[in-house]
């Protein structure tokens, strides 16, 4: 354990040396060609012949004025696991490459540095994020025409002026600091400005929305977690968790919090997403809900269904598990062959949209962002089948009447007002120092 620690340890110091020390590269010619949002953009929300032309103009020119930030995205996972190249297209694979991050109008993405549950239980959660991390940093080295490395609002800024699509991280799943909040710190200096909490498990400091409650809500180390993220500018991301770890974080946090790929309760009855109460509590926080596109959180007519549809091929899958039980990647595939049998019935772009209008609502127009979850959801709903798309939620928006200022705000200017608090209270709390005054507390496996 001491080596493993001592390992950790080395590892970072390594990364951190080498971003501080490392020359700027000269300008890639391995740039992606694709044009930022034009006219032929893929929009499947209406037929051409039923969307209105002068509303579709309106909506692309609001998009390529506007600050798009999307708070989630899990590509990156792919780019590790299978060495895919952002800058290569993958259409009809993947939902997100360059070339659609621009068309879709985008400027800036957060790569979910996710953590699955494995490496909580088997180990190696740090160095799995630290792996992540180092493959945002290669994509961002290879193509500096098309993306800049980000770490505040200012650079998210400069990088729309520079016609680049700002790239940010955020941690999906807590157990990755390893009970440390020296490790907490260190990943700050790597880049990560977001962590959500908890992933579906719950970990040894927070409870978790879809697993079984341990500390109700945050322990104390789970605290002392939220309030150094405070401290140093790290947004707290309450996606995953659960209603009494989320009621207990809006209890504490002195700085704004984000759900960075969560939606509508009252809409869809599902743990992941965030009743009504809550969402109020984050309105009165200063924070932001970003609004997930994944059919089975945010449809309940697909929400049933896929319920039937489990029930209904449980011994198939029970056989797979059986079959494949020491093949986890083939595995995987025949259950995603199965499901792919027995699709579920399309969701509407209007379901989605749905969750924006019933946010803005109950918690405030200034309350409500874009958190897609592309590459990370096994389908989409029509109109919004990968990142190109985007711009269809915009027109939807300013076909149910919200005004261009409003759209703006749930676009991105929303998100970029709670980094910026954010960012406000780690001034004032740490004066930028991010180790001198923080705790050096760390909890060992199973302690609170």
């Amino acid at each position: 354990m001491n080596q493993t620690k001592s390992f950790l340890r080395a590892a970072l110091t390594l990364l951190l040396i080498a971003a501080a020390t490392a020359p700027a590269l000269p300008q890639s010619k391995e740039t992606t060609k694709a044009a930022p949002v034009t006219d032929t953009l893929r929009a499947s929300g209406a037929a051409p012949g039923e969307r209105d032309a002068r509303l579709w103009q309106k909506a692309l020119k609001l998009q390529r004025s506007s600050i798009v930030v999307d708070s989630h995205n899990d590509i990156l996972s792919i780019m590790f696991d299978e060495n895919y190249d952002i800058g290569q297209s993958s259409v009809g694979k993947y939902h997100t490459d360059i070339a659609r991050m621009k068309e879709g109008g985008l400027s800036a993405e957060f790569f979910s540095v996710y953590v699955d549950r494995s490496y909580a239980a088997g180990g190696g959660s740090a160095r799995r994020a630290m792996d992540l991390i180092d493959m945002v940093y290669r994509a961002a080295e290879k193509y500096p025409n098309d993306l800049m490395m980000s770490y505040s609002v200012a650079d998210i800024r400069r990088a729309k002026k520079a016609k680049k699509i700002a790239a940010l991280m955020g941690i999906e799943g807590g157990h990755a600091i390893e009970n440390s909040l020296m490790a907490l710190r260190d990943f700050y200096r790597l880049g990560v400005r977001y962590m959500t909490l908890t992933h579906n498990n719950t970990n040894d400091w927070a409870d978790a929305c879809c697993d079984t409650a341990k500390h109700n809500g945050l322990s104390d180390f789970g605290k002392e977690v939220v309030r150094e993220m405070n401290r140093i500018g790290m947004l707290v991301d309450v996606s995953h968790v659960s209603d009494k770890t989320m009621s207990d974080v809006l209890d504490i946090s002195t700085a704004p919090v984000i759900a960075s790929h969560s939606s509508a309760r009252a809409l869809a009855s599902r743990p992941r997403n965030i009743p009504d109460d809550l969402l109020r509590r984050i309105a009165k926080n200063g924070g932001v809900v970003m609004i997930n596109f994944y059919p089975i959180f945010i449809d309940q007519k697909a929400i049933d269904a896929s319920e039937a549809r489990a029930a209904r091929l449980k011994p198939q899958r029970d056989a797979l598990n059986e079959r494949y039980k020491n093949d986890p990647k083939r595995l995987e595939e025949e259950l995603t062959k199965l499901g792919d049998a027995n699709p579920l019935p399309p969701t509407p772009l209007s379901v989605l949209v749905d969750h924006f209008d019933h946010v803005a609502k109950v918690a405030g127009i200034d309350h409500v962002g874009i958190g897609s979850d592309f590459d990370g959801v096994s389908s989409l709903p029509e109109g919004m089948k990968d990142i190109a798309q985007l711009p269809n939620l915009t027109y939807e928006l300013l076909r149910r009447g919200y005004s261009e200022r409003d759209v703006r705000k749930v676009l991105g200017e929303n998100f970029l007002r709670v980094f910026a608090e954010a960012e406000r209270v780690a001034a004032r709390a740490s004066g930028g120092q991010v180790s001198r005054d923080g705790s050096v507390r760390r909890i060992e496996g199973g302690k609170k």
